[in-house]
């Protein structure tokens, strides 16, 4: 059984982690209300980006007749998941989500005879995925330094997937990152961005049908121009969804860490008293059967 000075140790340091987490509770509450506004107000237009870009394909008569960032390489042997996750732990289940859905994703494709390469954003998600896929790595981007995600990151991430596409070291590729549906609801997610699946917006296209649209210049140059820009559209999403997730898995993790460390607390201080109590009985007893011998 712990002495009582272990025990008082004990609850001075679980005390110390209750304010620690209770600290992190608070800084995630805060983030949180701008990365959910920044999340919420990136989806309308990154909507309305795949539904242009649907109504666009459809206009050049299908994949087959438009650039290749539509029709693709013709093959979908080689295919690049890029896994987005968070640069820090302590978030709960959030990294763990994206990595486990990007492994499901990684032998399914093996198990039909396709070739995986890797691209991780976010150290946690690299971290992971390089214990058991090490030789799959093809690149990692860190944003470590990064505190307010901009466009100017994806912009970046974007070409250097355009470059290894145009270079032909891929046929698909795929984002992997967390839908933030509440704080305590986040939604694994993986979208092809790379060739454009037209079929994804078929539903958003379909509402527009019915407006006959003459482009200029030709459909094709539009598309060939804002075809990588949607691919930066979709990543700049993405990223922003993953931080608003993020701060939602964190600020829950962080307040069940911080009752748990509550109750930890009451139960030492129950264990405490008993302890004190009992040794004090216990010299008591001493003292008495002393005096008794007397």
């Amino acid at each position: 059984m712990p002495s009582l000075k272990d025990l008082k140790n004990r609850i001075e340091s679980v005390k110390s982690t209750r304010k620690i987490t209770k600290a992190m509770q608070m800084v995630a509450a805060a983030k949180l209300r701008r990365a959910q506004e920044a999340a919420e107000a990136s989806r309308p237009y990154a909507e309305r980006m795949d539904s242009v870009l649907g109504r666009l394909a459809r206009s050049v008569g299908g994949a087959q007749n438009g650039p290749r960032l539509l029709a693709g390489t013709g093959s979908d042997q080689t295919h690049l998941l890029v896994v987005m996750t968070a640069e820090r732990g302590l978030c709960g289940g959030f990294n763990s989500s994206i990595v486990r859905l990007a492994r499901a994703r990684i032998e399914e494709l093996e198990a039909h005879g396709k070739r995986v390469k890797i691209l991780t954003v976010g150290r946690k998600g690299r971290e992971q995925m390089k214990r058991e896929f090490a030789d799959k790595f093809v690149g990692h981007v860190d944003l470590q330094g990064v505190r307010r995600i901009g466009y100017e990151n994806a912009d970046a991430i974007a070409r250097d997937i355009l470059a290894r596409f145009d270079a032909g070291e891929f046929d698909v590729a795929t984002i992997f990152f967390n839908r933030f549906q509440s704080v305590i609801s986040q939604i694994p997610t993986m979208k092809q961005i790379v060739p454009f699946a037209a079929d994804d917006v078929e539903g958003a296209a379909e509402a527009a049908a019915a407006t006959h649209y003459e482009y200029e210049p030709s459909a094709e140059e539009i598309l060939a121009d804002i075809l990588p820009r949607g691919v930066a559209t979709q990543i700049f999403s993405a990223l922003l969804e993953n931080a608003a997730s993020e701060q939602g898995a964190r600020m829950s993790a962080m307040d069940n860490a911080t009752r748990n460390a509550g109750e930890m607390i009451d139960k030492l201080t129950i264990l405490y008293n008993r302890s004190r109590q009992a040794a004090i009985t216990k010299e008591l007893i001493e003292i008495i059967s002393g005096a008794e011998a007397l």
